[in-house]
């Protein structure tokens, strides 16, 4: 596979329907089966209450190509959960992961949440350090996570408390 150009400016924007086998083929590429959802399943979590996805796509050239995704959801107790982020291995290494890992923090938190777990192989090293350098920990080891196999790892972080508008007022007449 090409190696994707770094250079290159990506656009994050919404899912659209006619992304989705798109998608769920990414996803494929990017986990081993029984960790990579079934189509099911994915549009399942996708589309859940309070589920968004954001695609990156490199818009240049005649028909734009997602490179990657992420899926996450805010639920009703304040808890926001990344379903699963997708990069593909081109694209790896480019701190596109980074951008969207922010962008679905960022919706999480407008959202009202205050704290945002994920799940994550025990034996991912890469996925486990890159949401260790995003300030996520390991809460606990969820056993047989996978596929009635593998562990995972349950890792989550705290998220600032909104600013809302009384806050922004506070600090504006403080200086």
């Amino acid at each position: 596979m090409k190696r994707y150009n770094a250079s290159v400016p990506l656009r994050i924007r919404e899912f659209r329907r006619a992304d989705f086998l798109q998608l769920w083929s990414i996803d494929q590429e990017c986990f081993p089966p029984g960790i990579a959802y079934t189509r099911v399943e994915l549009a399942h979590y996708m589309v859940r209450r309070g589920a968004f996805t954001l695609v990156a796509e490199n818009p240049e050239g005649r028909r734009p190509q997602i490179v990657a995704f992420v899926a996450a959801e805010c639920d009703q107790r304040g808890l926001g959960h990344v379903l699963t982020i997708d990069v593909l291995p081109a694209a790896r290494r480019t701190g596109l992961g980074s951008r969207l890992l922010a962008e679905a923090e960022a919706r999480i938190q407008a959202g009202g949440c205050r704290a945002i777990y994920l799940e994550t192989a025990v034996d991912n090293a890469a996925a486990i350090a890159f949401y260790e350098r995003h300030g996520y920990s390991v809460m606990r080891t969820l056993p047989r996570y996978y596929a009635g196999r593998l562990n995972a790892f349950l890792m989550g972080k705290r998220l600032p408390k909104p600013l809302t508008a009384e806050d922004a007022e506070g600090a504006e007449e403080a200086k």
